[in-house]
C-alpha cells in the first residue's frame, strides 16, 4: 500500500484543526471544541508517525544500497545488515500505525465507562470470582491513573459479589475496557473444596460507554423513582437514611438501583446515568445486530453470550478465545496487568476493520 497519500491527508487535516483551535470562536461550542481537540491529538500522533516512517524508509534504502556496494564479509556490510534489520522493523511499526489510522475512531472510545460484573454459574465460587475480576479492573485502573467509583453492589456471604456495578473515569477508558465484555470462565480449586477438585465457574462482564444526555432522551413520565434504605455493609450513614434510589424505566422495564453514596441526590444522578448508559448500549446493540445481519463476521456485534476468556489457576494459564491466545502469566494478569492482552485484542480489532475496509 502506498501510504504517502494517506499521510499527506492526515497532515492537511491536522493543519486545518490546528488553525481552528487557534480561533477563539471555536470554543463557543465546548463539545465541538473538545471533539476537535481529541482529533488534533490523534492526527498529531499520526503525522509524527508518518514523518518517522519516511525517515526510516529513506535510511533503509541508503543501507540497502550500501550493503550492495560492500563486500559481503566486510565490517561495513555487517553494520549495514544490522541497520537494515532494525529499520525494517521500525518502518513496519510506523506503517502499521498509519494503516490503523485509516480506521475511523469510535466516537465512544474517549468516554467514561460503566462496568457491571455479575456472578454466573458456580454458586459462591462464581461470586468470589466476580470479586477477583473487580479487584483486577481496580488495579488496572490504578496503573492507568483512572478513577473507580462503585455505584451499587450485592455482596455474597463469603466475601464475593453476586453483582457489582461501578464507574471508571479517565482517558480512553472505553477504548481499552470494551474488550472485556462477555463471559469469563475460571477453573480452580475453591476455598470450600475439601477434596481438592477443580471447579469451573463463570462471571459475566458488561462494559458500557457512559451515555450523555444528547444520546438518550429520558422523559419524566417514562420513569418511576423510589427511595429506600440501603442494605448490606456501608457504614453509619449509608444504612440509616433513605438514600438508596431505584428507577424503573417503564417503556423497557429496566430497573436501576444505586445505593453506594450517602446522598440521595447523588444516588439519583448516578442511577439516571446508569439507566441512560444501558439504554444507549441497547440502542448500539440493535444497530450492530442490523449490521451483523449483512456482515456476520463483523467485530463487536454486542453479543455477550459467548465465553471470551478462561482463567486456569492450577496451570497459571489465561486464554482469550476470541484471538486464540494463551499466556502463562495468569497471576500477573489477575493482579491488574491487562495491557498485554488488551493490546493484542486492539490490534486484532483494527486488523478486522481494515479488512472490512478492503485496505
Amino acid at each position: 500500500m502506498d501510504l504517502k497519500p494517506h499521510i499527506e491527508k492526515f497532515r492537511r487535516r491536522f493543519i486545518e484543526i490546528e488553525a481552528a483551535l487557534s480561533d477563539p470562536a471555536t470554543f463557543d461550542n465546548p463539545q465541538r471544541a473538545q471533539e476537535m481537540a481529541r482529533e488534533y491529538s490523534r492526527l498529531k500522533e499520526l503525522v509524527a508517525g508518518g514523518d518517522a516512517f519516511f525517515k526510516a524508509r529513506d535510511q533503509l534504502a541508503e543501507n540497502r544500497a550500501l550493503l550492495q556496494s560492500e563486500l559481503p564479509d566486510s565490517e561495513m556490510a555487517q553494520l549495514a545488515r544490522d541497520e537494515v534489520t532494525r529499520l525494517e522493523a521500525e518502518a513496519g511499526k510506523f506503517a502499521q500505525q498509519i494503516q490503523f489510522g485509516l480506521v475511523p475512531p469510535d466516537p465512544t472510545d474517549s468516554r467514561n465507562t460503566i462496568v457491571e460484573i455479575r456472578a454466573g454459574a458456580g454458586g459462591s465460587e462464581s461470586a468470589l470470582f466476580a470479586a477477583d475480576l473487580f479487584r483486577m479492573y481496580c488495579r488496572y485502573a490504578e496503573t492507568r491513573s483512572w478513577k473507580v467509583e462503585p455505584l451499587d453492589s450485592n455482596p455474597s456471604d463469603l466475601g464475593g459479589f453476586r453483582e457489582i456495578i461501578f464507574e471508571v473515569t479517565g482517558a480512553d477508558v472505553y477504548k481499552r475496557l470494551k474488550y472485556e465484555s462477555g463471559v469469563h470462565r475460571v477453573q480452580r480449586v475453591p476455598a470450600t473444596e475439601a477434596q481438592g477438585r477443580i471447579h469451573t465457574s463463570t462471571a459475566t462482564v458488561a462494559v458500557l460507554p457512559e451515555a450523555e444526555e444528547v444520546d438518550v432522551e429520558i422523559k419524566p413520565d417514562e420513569i418511576e423513582i423510589n427511595v429506600c434504605r440501603a442494605s448490606g455493609k456501608g457504614g453509619q450513614g449509608v444504612n440509616t437514611t433513605d438514600s438508596a434510589v431505584q428507577i424503573i424505566h417503564k417503556p423497557t422495564g429496566m430497573i436501576v438501583r444505586c445505593a453506594d453514596q450517602r446522598s440521595q441526590q447523588k444516588n439519583r444522578i448516578q442511577a439516571l446515568t446508569v439507566l441512560r448508559t444501558r439504554l444507549l448500549d441497547r440502542k448500539i446493540a440493535e444497530e450492530n445486530a442490523k449490521y451483523a445481519a449483512h456482515r456476520k463476521d463483523q467485530v463487536g456485534t454486542g453479543e455477550r453470550s459467548e465465553k471470551i476468556r478462561t482463567y486456569n489457576f492450577p496451570q497459571n494459564r489465561i486464554t482469550d478465545h476470541r484471538i486464540e491466545v494463551t499466556l502463562y502469566s495468569l497471576s500477573i494478569v489477575i493482579d491488574g496487568d491487562l495491557d498485554p492482552l488488551i493490546g493484542l485484542l486492539m490490534t486484532h480489532d483494527l486488523e478486522q476493520k481494515l479488512a472490512a475496509l478492503k485496505l
